[in-house]
């Protein structure tokens, strides 16, 4: 059968195939194009005198869509005319006259005469716009479930947080000092500067940080809380940064890291003068470029941050001594916060007990009203190594005892932590305030964390614990016992 006679049989079909949307292509058993419908040109750019009679693969099907060759032989169209099965096909490109590409579904039938093949009809259609949709599909998919992990982990972070009771009766005060201090804050907090506070353990730096964050531009963000004594320089990595899945033994799914989750919010490093000099590198970097890689990963991640880190420790000594960068400790400085100790600002006392009254009568449904003025002058009178902490404690501590409505408390000779001692004032406070005239801060903190450990047998961690009544973490006494030289005596 020739040419001729095969297109006589489809031409009683030319109006109907013309007037469909789909491209139709009729061939021969050899691939020669011998019929072209409307829609076939309008897609590919050919018309269909510059085809018919010729191999249709050598121009739609020469190159696949990476751009390697696809050799005739191959061809599911051509394979139809030979073999006479039907295919369908999905994952292919056609080439246009202009020398681009475009997606296609296509499906080629035999053409039967006389129970023998004499050709094949090939029916496709472009999909690129549903290849688009697909795409923006997957990507929009891939969006939604980035946003969901990051409330997912927000939401577990922020329920962890709401499970602690915070006050800020560490940051209420009339004096001089805090009335500075409050100032500072507001001013700083609607920028973008990294804030450093520095002072002594209780005097509620973290307090400081989340009023600092309240104040800002990404109060509607979550602040992320690290803190940088409670891990190692290898751990530490992981909760900065995250981990993919796999990264290391134990790491059975994909993590994100603190820096992710206070994205647009703000980070706040606590204790970041307990960083290690390797932890330190790691982290100046991200300060800098504000991004990194997840442990394991090679996707560079970008985030906006607003830094605040927080520490008791000495710095610029420690940048003397080696102990801490000095690239860091610049980046970290920009504008640092003093918290000033308890005993600086005495005359806040009584309204801070007022306020830590007011919110221990809701947690231990109390009904004290009143402290009396015997209480107030011992407090008062009293340095407070453990600064603002210690006060709630203390009071606390009365207030469980108290069967009254107004609160008579008292310091122990040398005020140790969960001593059952009888309250007692007067002289002998006096004394054992002006025995530690002439010593430096750090062997008061020494002597009285001695004298802790002490009256708990040694018991650092656990309910009953030094740490516990020191109002400090079990990782921060250690780190503290270490930098001061605190060792039990040996029998």
């Amino acid at each position: 059968m020739t040419s001729a006679d095969l297109k006589q049989l489809l031409a009683n079909s030319d109006l109907l195939l013309n007037a469909v949307g789909e491209g139709v292509y009729g061939f021969d058993t050899q691939g020669n194009a011998i019929f072209i419908n409307a829609a076939a040109e309008r897609m590919t750019g050919w018309d269909a005198k510059e085809l018919l009679g010729k191999k249709i693969h050598q121009y739609h099907h020469h190159t696949r869509a990476d751009g390697s060759p696809y050799p005739a032989s191959e061809c599911n169209i051509y394979a139809t005319a030979q073999d006479g099965k039907s295919r369908q096909i999905s994952d292919e490109v056609f080439w246009r006259k202009d020398g681009s590409a475009f997606p296609v579904e296509y499906t080629s039938t035999p053409v039967f005469h006389n129970n023998k093949v004499i050709g094949a009809v090939a029916v496709f259609r472009d999909v690129t716009e549903q290849k688009n949709n697909e795409q923006a599909l997957q990507i929009a998919l891939k969006k939604i479930q980035s946003l969901t992990e990051q409330l997912q982990a927000e939401n577990h972070y922020l329920q962890s947080e709401l499970k602690q009771q915070w006050t800020a009766s560490s940051l209420t005060g009339n004096s001089l000092i805090m009335q500075r201090l409050v100032s500072q804050i507001k001013l700083v907090a609607n920028t973008n500067s990294t804030v450093l506070i520095l002072g002594e353990n209780g005097t509620g730096k973290e307090l400081a940080a989340r009023q600092l964050h309240a104040h800002s531009n990404r109060a509607k963000k979550p602040m992320i809380k690290v803190n940088c004594a409670a891990f190692t320089p290898s751990l530490l990595e992981s909760e900065l940064f995250g981990h993919e899945k796999g990264a290391f033994t134990g790491a059975n799914e994909t993590r994100k890291g603190k820096f992710e989750l206070a994205n647009q919010g703000t980070l706040f490093l606590d204790e970041v003068g307990e960083l290690s000099l390797e932890a330190q590198s790691k982290l100046l970097r991200v300060i800098q470029e504000q991004e990194f890689e997840r442990v394991g990963g090679n996707k560079t991640i970008k985030v906006d941050i607003r830094l605040i880190a927080a520490t008791n420790r000495d710095l610029k000594a420690m940048v003397d001594n080696g102990e801490f960068r000095m690239d860091l400790f610049y980046r970290l400085n920009v504008f640092p916060l003093e918290m000033p100790p308890l005993r600086a600002r005495v005359d806040d006392i009584p309204l801070l007990c007022e306020q830590i009254i007011e919110r221990l009568n809701r947690k231990l449904a109390k009904q004290v009203t009143a402290i009396s003025k015997d209480s107030l002058n011992a407090l008062t009178g009293y340095h407070w190594p453990g600064n603002v902490r210690e006060l709630q404690n203390i009071i606390e501590r009365a207030m469980i005892l108290s069967t009254s409505s107004e609160l008579n408390l008292a310091l122990p000779n040398e005020h140790i932590h969960g001593s059952t001692t009888a309250p007692q004032f007067g002289i002998q406070q006096s004394t054992a305030i002006n025995k530690t005239i002439g010593q430096t801060l750090d062997e008061v903190q020494a002597s009285y964390i001695r004298q802790v450990l002490e009256q708990c047998q040694w018991r650092i961690g656990g309910a009953s614990g030094a740490a516990k009544h020191l109002g400090l973490a079990d990782s921060t006494l250690r780190s503290k016992m270490q930098k001061l030289g605190i060792k039990r005596a040996s029998n």
